[in-house]
């Protein structure tokens, strides 16, 4: 049978039905009835098209991707379509050639309507009762339903008004620019639930491949797809496929596009499908999921998904490898995460932007394996949860070298509303002390007392300000790390990198920027923070959190070679999780080691995450911090009285201390060198807090 019958035989199986134009109307109109009225009818339709200029074109949409901050892909954003445009240069002739020779040989002769076959279509559909059972639709006539009709129907009078637009985007267009953009818009077959729009995104799913590369038996397939896409579906009915193929191919030898040898050389070889998976692949689950969210939360889902976006990720390949080499490895203390050990994640941003730099995490276990400790675990932050009690109470003008508390431990409190609470200290006792002192040693009853002092409300407050996004109850036990709900390690990044940035928050962000369409493009990651506290209050309590690093329960963990770092230490009841959260002036690091599924020991702060955070700040800083601006001015500070301190009436090792007793320059300069003897003895270990208020943490 020869290839013309076969195509005219397959032509009920159209789903796009083609219109008629003015002059076949008419004729339409004298062989169904009186000539006149049909006629008039006709031209009515005609004239009811509104003009092409007030029309918005349906939103055909094009894919979203996600790329590296160099442009490597990491992902595109699945959605319902995918559609990538490309230019006229970009489609070879092969393909354009195969589309007309099956769809509308005499596209190149005749404008937007092809008058001799709209006439035998409207013949057979006046035959037919007026049904439509033959198509005769241009290129043209197909381009503008595809840009213009949402919801077409198999009408003639449908067919009357396209054929009005037809000719108005005819005259307003090249035939290029319309076989280029009919080849960018025309449905190509859906798979897995994506339907592929263009010939690009046809391209890359049947032959893994970009368009411009198509060889003619490739060509000869995509082109013969849109009459019938399922139909034709090569993944789902191979042998319909390759018929249709050799149809277009034979259209292609009768209209002298190939030669006859080089048509029965084609028609003999195989579809050579190679199912490519461009469009569900991802290079990094993690940073993608991370990046499609904030994109959706920015512009939509709709505009995510069919927007055509490309959004460039703030991590840096080298800090993120750098990252990832820190958490393989082991602590300093001999704990190494293999075979159901602990897990780690760390997260890294930068202060003056809130920049991610990296993410890296463990590898879930089976059934997690697409989970992210870094940015998705919550979890019990212990002790580096008071820096935001300690920021509180120095927004309220409290002095920590001037504010004493009685540290001894277990310590009974009273919780306002009623109840009591006792706390403890990893071990017992501690006297009075300052609450710097308290602050560089972790020591639980100081921070307990502390928080009762400024307002658990006002705690919260803080630390929401300052990038805490978990739920707070407002309750004493949070001062000391007992949460309701957890943290995650991008969380306290973000929240210290508001104390590195002198006290502005910038919300943290995986996009360092995002390029539409139309060739504008928006830098995220540039955009103004928020200042939540003053340059001296965070200077304040940088100030007290170099000690942790230089003289306190980090200390020989999470000491640099250079020497400007502030940060603190975390561990939570029973040691199950342990933390170290540190920062320079360049970068906010956050670290978390524990077990995923169980609440089983896994140690201290300071030994366990402490070197893991160290290993991956050496390579950020390089050796090089600089040092924490000093602001122009500085907070008033005082001692703050009252309340549970014991400032200005306080004892240590049974010896009584009055204020006027340092009136003397001697007998001060003795108190101190007591002090400071005490400190150089006291171990710098980790504290551990007994459980109140729904489970507290140790510090």
């Amino acid at each position: 049978m020869a290839t013309r019958t076969r195509r005219r035989r397959r032509q009920p199986h159209k789903t796009r039905w083609h219109k008629i134009v003015i002059p076949v109307v008419l004729v339409l109109g004298a062989i169904a009835a009186a000539g006149g009225i049909a006629a008039a009818w006709a031209l009515n339709v005609y004239n009811e098209a509104p003009p092409l200029k007030n029309l918005k074109p349906v939103q055909k949409g094009r894919t979203s991707a996600i790329f590296t901050g160099d442009g490597k892909l990491i992902g595109y954003i699945q959605s319902d379509n995918v559609r990538q445009p490309i230019a006229g240069s970009e489609i070879p002739q092969v393909l354009k050639n195969a589309t007309v020779s099956i769809e509308d040989k005499n596209f190149w002769e005749h404008g937007a309507l092809d008058y001799a076959g709209i006439a035998r279509a409207a013949w057979k559909d006046v035959l037919a009762g007026g049904k439509p059972v033959q198509g005769a639709s241009t290129i043209t006539q197909q381009l503008v339903r595809n840009l213009y009709i949402r919801h077409p129907e198999d009408t003639i009078k449908r067919k009357i008004k396209e054929a009005h637009l037809a000719e108005e985007l005819f005259e307003a267009h090249s035939r290029q620019w319309i076989l280029n953009s009919y080849l960018n818009t025309a449905p190509y077959g859906t798979n897995e639930g994506q339907t592929a729009l263009g010939v690009e995104a046809a391209s890359q799913t049947y032959f893994n491949k970009p368009a411009r590369e198509l060889n003619l038996t490739e060509a000869a397939m995509i082109a013969g797809l849109p009459q019938a896409p399922s139909e034709y579906n090569p993944f789902l009915d191979p042998k319909a496929a390759l018929q249709r193929r050799n149809e277009v191919l034979g259209t292609m030898w009768e209209q002298g596009y190939i030669t006859r040898d080089r048509y029965l050389k084609a028609r003999t070889s195989g579809l050579g499908l190679h199912e490519g998976n461009r469009y569900t692949h991802v290079n990094d689950p993690f940073l993608y999921r991370l990046v499609e969210q904030e994109l959706i939360d920015r512009y939509g889902i709709n505009t995510v998904r069919n927007g055509g976006l490309k959004a460039y990720t703030t991590i840096d390949p080298g800090l993120q490898e750098a990252a990832e080499t820190a958490v393989a490895g082991c602590s300093e203390s001999g704990v190494c995460w293999e075979g159901g050990g602990p897990v780690t994640g760390l997260a890294s941003v930068d202060p003056k932007t809130g920049a991610i730099l990296a993410l890296a995490s463990t590898p879930g276990e089976e059934g997690e394996e697409e989970f992210n400790y870094a940015w998705q675990a919550k979890k019990q932050p212990g002790s580096s949860f008071k820096p935001y009690v300690l920021t509180t109470a120095i927004k309220q003008g409290v002095n920590p070298d001037d504010t004493y508390y009685n540290g001894t431990s277990p310590m009974t409190l009273d919780i306002p509303g009623g109840g009591t609470w006792e706390v403890n200290n990893d071990e017992p006792g501690g006297g009075v002390m300052s609450l710097t002192e308290a602050t560089v040693n972790s020591i639980n009853v100081v921070y307990a007392q502390l928080d009762l002092d400024v307002g658990p409300e006002n705690v919260t407050q803080t630390a929401h300000e300052m990038g805490i996004e978990a739920e707070l109850q407002s309750v004493p036990a949070e001062a000391i790390g007992g949460l309701a709900y957890g943290v995650s390690p991008l969380e306290q990044a973000d929240g210290y990198a508001t104390l590195a940035s002198g006290g502005i928050h910038h919300s943290p962000t995986a996009i360092s920027k995002v390029e539409f369409p139309d060739g504008k493009v928006e830098e995220i990651e540039s955009e103004e923070g928020e200042r939540v506290l003053t340059p001296g209050q965070a200077y304040d309590v940088t100030n007290v959190l170099k000690g942790v690093i230089t003289e306190g329960t980090g200390a020989g963990y999470t000491n640099l070679a250079c020497s400007e770092a502030a940060g603190k230490t975390g561990t939570s009841e029973e040691e199950s999780d342990a933390w170290f959260v540190g920062y320079t002036p360049e970068f906010s690091t956050a670290v978390w080691v524990g077990h995923p599924r169980s609440r089983e020991p896994t140690g201290f702060g300071g030994p366990t995450a402490g070197p893991i955070w160290r290993s991956y700040m050496e390579v950020a800083t390089a050796g090089n911090c600089p040092a924490f601006e000093t602001p122009e001015t500085l907070p008033e500070l005082s001692a703050l009285s009252g309340g549970h301190t014991t400032s200005g009436n306080y004892s240590r090792s049974g010896e009584e201390f009055e204020e006027n007793e340092y009136e003397e320059a001697e007998e001060g300069e003795e108190a101190e060198e007591g002090l400071e003897e005490e400190t150089e003895e006291a171990p710098p270990e980790e504290v551990t807090h007994a459980p109140a208020g729904g489970g507290v943490s140790p510090g």
